[in-house]
């Protein structure tokens, strides 16, 4: 299998401080990946690096091929796809959920940089049916609620057919019932035969959709474990990385749930 990201020795240092220090990771095709850990562990940091939108201080970053340095990232980005708050937070509201997926194709933050064919459009209505808001496609971005907000993010990061999918966060601020809504649709991506690797990072057990194959769990900037994602998100691990005593639980639908154990 093709390796889509390979990082080995890499240091994040902001302001005197090492905000992320990462020996290896590799991730290759097919393989869906969970980055767990608490706030400011690293997680959005260390997502940001893979996914071409942060340079590290130090060490080597090889994505799709190419290593951080070697490669002109206007170009490597359009393969990458990333949906994060920061993306989120960039769009004008006045935005229709169609012109806001439509450009996800090159990552625009407005329709008028380029001039869309009728396939691209027709792709784009299609993918916001996929993700359950065909009916939101003439709605104001600014108006829709925050869990179809998330849905219409995930068009979006998907129109490019990104050989690389990033998601950071992309449950915060839903309720139980839009949680539930997106993580299904997250399910169904995980259990795609696409070979592009998904990436999503959380702290919220809850949120992991089924199909994950594999978790890295950050404490403190560092990988505190990585690999098969029954060996990693194991109450022992996840205990360690938020420093209180904590109940994993494995279902039999591929979901996990935790809690808090009496001290």
């Amino acid at each position: 299998m093709r390796e889509v990201v390979v990082v080995s020795d890499l240091t994040v240092v902001r302001d005197g401080r090492t905000i992320l220090d990462v020996e290896s990771l590799t991730i290759v095709e097919g393989q869906r990946w969970a980055l767990l850990g608490p706030n400011g562990s690293g997680k959005t940091t260390l997502l940001n690096v893979i996914a071409g939108r942060l340079w590290p201080t130090s060490g080597d970053v090889w994505l799709l091929g190419h290593q951080l340095g070697h490669v002109d990232l206007r170009t490597l980005r359009g393969r990458l796809g990333l949906s994060s708050a920061s993306v989120s937070k960039s769009l004008r509201p006045s935005l229709r959920a169609h012109e806001v997926v439509v450009t996800g194709l090159d990552g625009a933050l407005e329709p008028w940089w380029r001039e869309y064919e009728a396939d691209d459009h027709q792709r784009a209505d299609a993918l916001l049916e996929e993700v359950g808001v065909g009916d939101l496609r003439d709605r104001p971005i600014g108006v829709v609620s925050e869990g179809e907000r998330a849905q219409i993010l995930l068009a979006r990061t998907m129109m490019a057919d990104p050989e690389l999918l990033c998601l950071d966060e992309p449950a915060a601020g839903l309720d139980l019932g839009a949680r539930e809504r997106l993580v299904a649709r997250l399910g169904r991506l995980m259990a795609s035969d696409s070979p592009a690797p998904v990436v999503m990072v959380t702290h919220h057990l809850e949120e992991l959709p089924a199909g994950l194959t594999h978790a890295a769990v950050l404490r403190a900037g560092s990988v505190l474990a990585s690999g098969p994602v029954d060996e990693v998100v194991t109450s022992s691990t996840i205990s360690d990385a938020f420093g209180v005593a904590i109940e994993v639980t494995p279902h039999d639908d591929g979901r996990f749930s935790a809690r808090g154990t009496a001290s």
